[in-house]
């Protein structure tokens, strides 16, 4: 049963915050942003802030820490994070929908590789994707798919 939902808030998009304190408030579950700035939302009573030391890494560190196998959710974008949170046993899912396996992970992390590598060489160019209504609501199918198959 999932009594935690982490949200690696550095990167996550203000609906998807928005969307994860009121989910959590519905729910019964417990909801914190960890980033190592204070990150605002719409419903500040909906969640707990923890703003960690400004290294590299820290808000990662510490969600890695505390979330707990069988009870915990972690949101991240940051697809090196996931792989250790998978390794260790706590679901993860990002923003954009996708649940992250096993299975998912490693082919994730390649992908991640071999476009970082191509940038690096001048091959490419950087590619930020925005953040449209499509994408939000395949994360919230997401969400609530792995909410309700982990009751």
């Amino acid at each position: 049963m999932i009594k935690n939902i982490w949200v690696d808030a550095d990167s996550c998009p203000l609906l998807v915050r928005n969307h994860v304190t009121e989910y959590g408030t519905k729910k019964g579950i417990k909801v914190f942003f960890v980033a190592n700035k204070n990150i605002t939302c719409d419903f500040p009573d909906s969640f707990t802030m923890i703003t960690t030391d400004p290294q590299k890494d820290s808000a990662d560190n510490y969600i890695f820490e505390h979330a707990q196998i069988g009870t915990d959710l972690v949101i991240t974008r940051d697809i090196v994070f996931a792989d250790r949170l998978v390794q260790k046993g706590v679901l993860a899912i990002n923003d954009r929908g996708t649940e992250f396996t096993k299975e998912i992970i490693k082919e994730r992390l390649s992908e991640r590789d071999f476009n970082l590598q191509l940038v690096q060489l001048g091959l490419s160019k950087p590619y930020h994707e925005g953040y449209d209504k499509k994408k939000f609501e395949k994360f919230a199918n997401c969400l609530d798919r792995v909410v309700i198959r982990n009751l």
